[in-house]
């Protein structure tokens, strides 16, 4: 048994299926991939009125939370941060995610958070974040979970990312109008891309039709980055990693090991840390590459400069 304490975990926003997932994960010592050193205690439901898929999710995930996992459901965000360790910023709504963190920040300088995406909404308000987390000394990191699984990690490595010459990747990217375009489900192949290219694109297209787009990153070396999304019903990850003198085929369907696991671990050591794992440059610039799709889509697929 590990001497290290169990951190306490704090959930703000319980909109998203995210929460069960995480709480089964850290509570429930029968969960298939169980997580040691961490557990939920507390819960803030949050949730946007304007937004069905998020507000009508509130009450189920509230009693399971609460029923199945004992979590202490409390009525205020400040009240979860005095509560916790480190806080799980789960709101399924990027629209409410500076105001929300701000008030995180505050009520728990130096305490670590994991923002969930979409992360922001614009590349002025990931800035933000950024900016509050600094002024309160509190160690923040964002990430869609496709970034961790292990198809992907095994490929691309603090070795080999410096030796890719470019990569294709593909997935579902639903729409909704109030978290528009590649931000709300897109924002996973994106994340896909960024975890193997690394920063540095300099130009942005997007050709988008009715159920596919195609996105096209320039970096200023050269390479080449592509993302293809879909609104067919295809709900399948996959990849293309492009080497020197080989292409590794990324299929995260193939894994046994799901990604929220391989995320949920990466977040336990970065709250027992304090080092994140995803470098805040290079969030603002998938951001702003999202930012950039968009631009590009609205207007028939003209480069935007990033």
């Amino acid at each position: 048994m590990s001497s290290t304490p169990e951190l306490k975990l704090g959930l703000v926003g319980l909109d998203t299926s995210h929460v069960i997932v995480f709480s089964d994960e850290f509570n429930n010592p029968e969960a298939k991939h169980h997580i040691e050193g961490a557990r939920v205690v507390a819960a803030y439901p949050g949730g946007s009125p304007d937004l069905p898929s998020s507000i009508d999710r509130v009450p189920g995930y509230t009693k399971d939370l609460r029923e199945k996992y004992g979590v202490q459901i409390m009525d205020s965000i400040e009240a979860v941060v005095a509560a916790s360790d480190a806080i799980l910023h789960t709101s399924l709504d990027g629209r409410t995610h500076l105001e929300q963190f701000k008030r995180i920040a505050a009520a728990g300088p130096g305490k670590p958070v994991f923002v969930d995406k979409p992360f922001a909404l614009s590349t002025a308000v990931a800035k933000e974040i950024f900016a509050i987390a600094a002024k309160h000394g509190c160690p923040i990191f964002t990430s869609s979970s496709l970034r961790f699984t292990g198809a992907l990690t095994r490929v691309v490595t603090p070795e080999t990312r410096a030796t890719v010459k470019g990569a294709q990747f593909h997935g579902p990217a639903a729409f909704e109008k109030t978290n528009p375009g590649f931000y709300w489900y897109g924002i996973h192949p994106v994340e896909m891309l960024y975890t193997t290219m690394g920063t540095g694109c300099r130009s942005v297209r997007c050709v988008g039709l009715d159920h596919h787009d195609i996105i096209t990153g320039i970096w200023a070396d050269g390479r080449i980055g592509t993302v293809q999304t879909n609104r067919t019903g295809n709900y399948e990850y996959t990849g293309l990693v492009h080497f020197e003198k080989n292409t590794a085929l990324i299929n995260v369907q193939a894994e046994t090991k799901g990604f929220f696991t391989c995320l949920a671990e990466s977040i336990l050591e970065f709250f027992r840390t304090g080092t994140p794992p995803v470098a805040a440059a290079e969030t603002i610039e998938l951001i702003r590459f999202i930012e950039a799709a968009n631009e590009s889509r609205a207007n028939d697929g003209r480069e935007v400069m990033m």
